[in-house]
């Protein structure tokens, strides 16, 4: 082979000045013998061995020897090349004859060597098939070397490209760590020569295949058809199944029979289940799917003992403002209305009695199988209070009781003395000196307070109370203190453009009109100023009295008016002794107040 090369470069020089003549050169050794002819297919065949390379590009090369640093290999050039032994850790056993790939890298160095490298032709070779397979739309196979963020790392021709989570399967995936280790086809569907990066996908894959299942489900779906599929998503009204490509919603109230508040108190997420088919829109993108519809409604195989009146166990599963819910069994629940809870007649929250959880008894109150619905009460399983053979005696009128403030309204208030007793306290029935325009001026709810019974009336259920009945009638002993013409310290607590409210003596209220409340230097009577009244009006019965300050002072208001009637219903010729009786009675009665000074201290 040297001396070959050595001919071709004479030959080369030789034809530069002059077409050499070999039959003119007549030497012994080289090239005797051999005919012009014999000598040009010679030079054809020497040329026919060597190649014309270019630096820069990948080419198949034949090992011809390897050492403990390179490998040598022909590539058909005028020289062998060497690559690093270290380039081939991925080949066990490389030996002479193997054929592999070369980047050539220069066709001759300083030291007049070809440079190769085989790992430089894998990178490159590697990119030729990734946009290859990216313009081809084809199916590539590649590693999954580690997780990272969003996705996965694939190796695909030596080349890391990247996996996003979004692109491994039609499903949402939880895990990604499953995949690392594992081979994994793809198709490329993006580079970026700027960045050298590489997108691939698995999940265009895998919905090719579904399309045709998809298209097939389609074409086949009916309302009623049962179907196989795995649930792909939980939200708390439902969860989304997967039919094959297909999805289907199936509603929480349509899991169980049963009451549930989260699907995944009764599935799991990829989790294989029957499901029925319940219906779908036009386009067939909405399917309504349902579970508890594969078996048989709870309620048609209810016992046929169970009527009305009877008595039941279960559990109380939701409660809300108007009542409770109690679950018989799954899919059976009645109401409890919170008016079936308590004898009461004042409504609480149903949170009073029972809460969710709780396992009790109830009584059947209503039942319609046709419809599935049922009413419950519980306080049905105690005696009704009103029914009792010693209510008449117990609530007899004038007994005393202490009770418990439910409730209050503008004529009067509710007091409660047992569970399911009842009796209202009129609001006139509260002080028998005090006017108390509303309840809440006395009392507030929650309150305890004595009364007496005033009336009874089981049949009705009514009960009658009075605070005040507690305590004689002051105002017989009042008649008697408060007489017309009498002079009393009265203070002025409030006035409006009709007159002013007197505060008396023993906590009463008198009333005294605008113009009785001129003074003797011609000004009004002001809040809070106490002075002398004169009683001009005396009324037991109504419980009012009427005052006069102006009457104090002016001789005329003093003297009794011979038409007008004495008081008591004296004769009219006996009212003039009025003057002497007024003054006396000033001076109070003596024994008369001593009596209800006790009685008022012995109430507070």
């Amino acid at each position: 082979m040297t001396l070959g090369l050595r001919l071709i470069r004479v030959k080369t020089t030789m034809s530069s000045t002059k077409e050499f003549d070999w039959d003119a050169f007549d030497t012994k050794g080289f090239g005797e013998g051999y005919s012009k002819d014999q000598r040009a297919q010679m030079e054809a065949m020497y040329a026919g061995t060597l190649n014309e390379i270019t630096e820069k590009e990948v080419i198949k090369g034949v090992v011809v020897g390897v050492n403990d640093k390179d490998v040598i290999i022909n590539i058909g050039f005028k020289s062998d090349g060497l690559v690093p032994l270290s380039e081939f850790r991925d080949v066990a056993g490389i030996k002479p004859g193997d054929e592999v790939e070369v980047f050539i890298e220069e066709q001759e160095n300083a030291l007049g060597q070809l440079i190769l490298s085989r790992k430089k032709a894998k990178i490159v070779r590697a990119w030729q098939d990734i946009e290859s397979a990216l313009e081809n739309d084809s199916v590539i196979e590649g590693l999954v070397k580690r997780r990272t963020k969003g996705g996965l790392i694939v190796d695909i021709y030596g080349v890391e490209a990247f996996l996003p989570g979004s692109q491994i399967d039609v499903k949402p995936i939880r895990d990604f760590d499953i995949y690392v280790g594992k081979k994994m086809e793809v198709k490329v569907v993006k580079i970026n020569h700027a960045n050298d990066n590489v997108v691939v996908s698995h999940k265009v894959l895998i919905e090719k295949d579904l399309e045709k299942q998809k298209a097939e489900i389609l074409n086949n779906l009916e309302k009623g058809q049962v179907l196989e599929g795995v649930i792909k998503n939980m939200t708390n009204f439902g969860v989304f199944i997967d039919l094959g490509g297909v999805d289907g919603l199936l509603h929480i109230t349509d899991i169980s029979w049963g009451r549930i508040n989260h699907p995944e108190e009764v599935l799991q997420l990829d989790q294989k289940v029957q499901i029925v088919v319940l219906d779908f829109d036009d386009d067939k993108r909405r399917i309504s799917l349902g579970m508890k519809q594969l078996t048989a409604h709870p309620w048609d195989s209810l016992a046929s003992s169970l009527e009305i009146g009877s008595r039941v166990q279960g559990k109380i599963v939701n409660v809300a403002d108007y009542g409770a819910f109690l679950e018989l069994a799954p899919g059976v629940e009645g109401l409890i209305h919170v008016s079936e809870m308590s004898w009461s007649q004042h409504l609480r929250n149903p949170a009073d009695f029972v809460k969710v959880g709780d396992e009790i008894e109830a009584v059947v109150l209503t039942l319609d199988k046709d419809d599935r619905k049922m009413s419950l009460g519980i306080k049905q399983l105690t005696e009704d209070p009103w029914t009792k053979q010693d209510m008449v005696t117990k609530y007899a009128v004038g007994t005393k009781h202490k009770g418990v403030v439910r409730n209050l309204t503008n004529f009067g208030l509710f007091l409660e003395l047992e569970e399911g007793i009842d009796g209202l306290v009129h609001v006139s029935d509260l002080s028998w000196t005090k006017k108390i325009k509303h309840p809440s001026e006395f009392v507030k709810v929650g309150d305890e307070l004595d009364v007496a019974v005033l009336e009874l009336d089981v049949d009705n259920r009514r009960l009658a109370l009075g605070h005040k009945q507690l305590e004689e009638n002051p105002w017989d002993t009042f008649e008697t203190v408060f007489p017309v013409g009498s002079i009393h310290k009265c203070t002025v607590n409030s006035k409006n453009d009709k007159g002013a409210v007197l505060e008396l003596p023993y906590g009463l209220e008198g009333f005294a009109t605008s113009k009785n409340l001129e003074k003797e230097d011609g000004s009004q009577v002001e809040v809070g100023e106490a002075l002398d009244f004169k009683v001009t009006e005396f009324s037991k019965d109504d419980k009012r009295i009427v005052l006069s300050h102006t009457a104090t002072f002016r001789e005329e208001a003093k003297a009794p008016k011979k038409a007008a009637a004495a008081p008591g219903g004296k004769k009219k010729e006996d009212a003039v002794e009025m003057p002497a009786q007024a003054e006396k009675s000033t001076l109070g009665d003596i024994d008369a107040l001593a009596e209800l000074k006790e009685k008022m201290e012995g109430k507070k």
